[in-house]
C-alpha cells in the first residue's frame, strides 16, 4: 500500500483547532511555541480561542493552519516512531497547504515557514483592495466549461479559474465585476449552482501579481532543503524535489491556477492508494472521494485520529 500525505488550505481554519491535541501532547504544544516565537506573537491564543474575525485574516489563517499540521505530524512522529520519508510515496497541499507539506518533508524550518505564511497571506490581502476582486465556486460546471465562462465575463477585465478542486467543483476568481458576470453567464448557460465565497482578495489570479512578487523576494532570501519525499506541486500537478524549481514554482502558485483534482491523480499514478490529510477539517478528505472513489482518504487532526491512523501506518 503506497501512501501520500495531503495538506490542507486556507477555509479549513476554525477557532478552537489544536486544543485537543495540545491538552494530549506536549510535542503539540511546542509546535505552537515554536510558531508564536518565529512570529514575535500569541497566534496559539488566537487559534485556541479567537476572536473568529481575527483568526480568518490571512496573514493569520495561514501560518496557523500551517503550524495546527505541524503539530499533527510532530505528534505522529513521537508517538508512531513515524519518518515522513519512510511512511509515504509524495506529500502535496491544497494552496497554503504546499508549504505545509515542504515543511513536512523537512524543505523548510518550521520558524520559516510561518515568517513566509505570514508575509504571503498580507500580501495576498493587500494586493487587491477590498471590494475590488471576488471569487465564486462553479458546482457542476468542468474546468472546460469554467474557463469559457470566465473567458466571456473579463471583458477586458481578470477572471479566471483558480482552483479546479475536483470533477464539478471549479473555483473563478477575478475583478469583482467580471466575477459578477460570470455569475450570470452560468445562470443562462444552465449551471444553477454558482455561489459567489465569502473570501477577503481573489486569489490565484493575475490579480495576486504585487504578493508573487514579494514572495519571490523573501522567497529568494530562504533556505530550501531537498525534500525527503516528492512534492506534487499545485502549478504543475508534477512531483518536484529541487529546491531552486519548488522556489520558483512557490512564486507562480500565487497567480496560478491550484490544479488539485490532477495532483491527486498523479499521486495516484504513482501508486498511491491512500491519502491522508494531515492537520485541521476534511476539506480535501471530501475532494478525495469526489475524484477517484478507488482512494481511500482518511484525516488527522485529534488525538483520536492520530491513534487510528497509527494503527494504517
Amino acid at each position: 500500500m503506497a501512501r501520500a500525505f495531503v495538506f490542507p488550505g486556507q477555509g479549513s481554519q476554525e477557532v478552537g483547532m489544536g486544543r485537543e491535541l495540545a491538552e494530549a501532547f506536549s510535542v503539540a504544544r511546542e509546535v505552537f511555541e515554536e510558531v508564536d516565537d518565529a512570529l514575535g506573537m500569541n497566534l496559539r491564543r488566537l487559534m485556541l480561542e479567537g476572536p473568529e474575525a481575527e483568526l480568518l485574516l490571512t496573514e493569520n489563517a495561514q501560518p496557523a493552519l500551517m503550524g495546527m499540521s505541524m503539530a499533527v505530524l510532530r505528534v505522529l512522529r513521537t508517538e508512531g516512531n513515524f519518518e515522513i520519508g519512510a511512511k509515504c510515496a509524495f506529500v502535496g497541499g491544497h494552496s497554503l497547504g504546499e508549504y505545509s507539506a515542504l515543511t513536512g518533508a523537512g524543505a523548510f524550518s518550521l520558524g520559516d515557514a510561518a515568517r513566509i505564511l505570514k508575509v504571503r497571506g498580507r500580501s495576498m490581502q493587500e494586493a487587491v483592495p477590498v471590494g475590488m476582486g471576488a471569487m465564486a465556486a462553479l458546482l457542476g460546471v468542468e474546468l472546460e466549461m469554467a474557463e469559457a465562462i470566465a473567458k466571456d465575463a473579463a471583458q477586458g477585465g481578470v477572471c479566471a479559474a483558480a482552483n479546479d478542486n475536483a470533477p464539478g467543483q471549479i473555483v473563478i476568481s477575478g475583478d469583482a465585476a467580471a466575477v459578477d458576470r460570470a455569475l450570470a453567464i452560468a445562470a443562462e448557460r444552465g449551471f444553477k449552482r454558482a455561489i459567489k465565497l465569502p473570501v477577503s482578495a481573489p486569489f490565484h489570479c493575475a490579480l495576486m501579481q504585487p504578493a508573487a512578487d514579494q514572495m519571490a523576494e523573501i522567497l529568494a532570501a530562504t533556505k530550501i532543503a531537498f525534500p525527503a519525499v516528492p512534492v506534487i506541486a499545485n502549478v504543475t500537478a508534477m512531483p518536484s524535489s529541487d529546491p531552486d524549481e519548488i522556489r520558483r514554482l512557490l512564486v507562480q502558485q500565487v497567480t496560478s491556477r491550484v490544479r488539485w483534482r490532477e495532483c491527486v491523480l498523479r499521486m495516484k499514478d504513482g501508486g498511491v492508494d491512500t491519502i491522508i490529510e494531515i492537520g485541521a477539517g476534511k476539506v480535501l478528505t471530501g475532494l478525495t472521494k469526489r475524484i477517484d472513489r478507488e482512494l481511500m482518504g482518511m484525516s488527522v487532526s485529534s488525538p483520536a485520529d492520530v491513534e487510528a491512523v497509527l494503527k494504517t501506518l
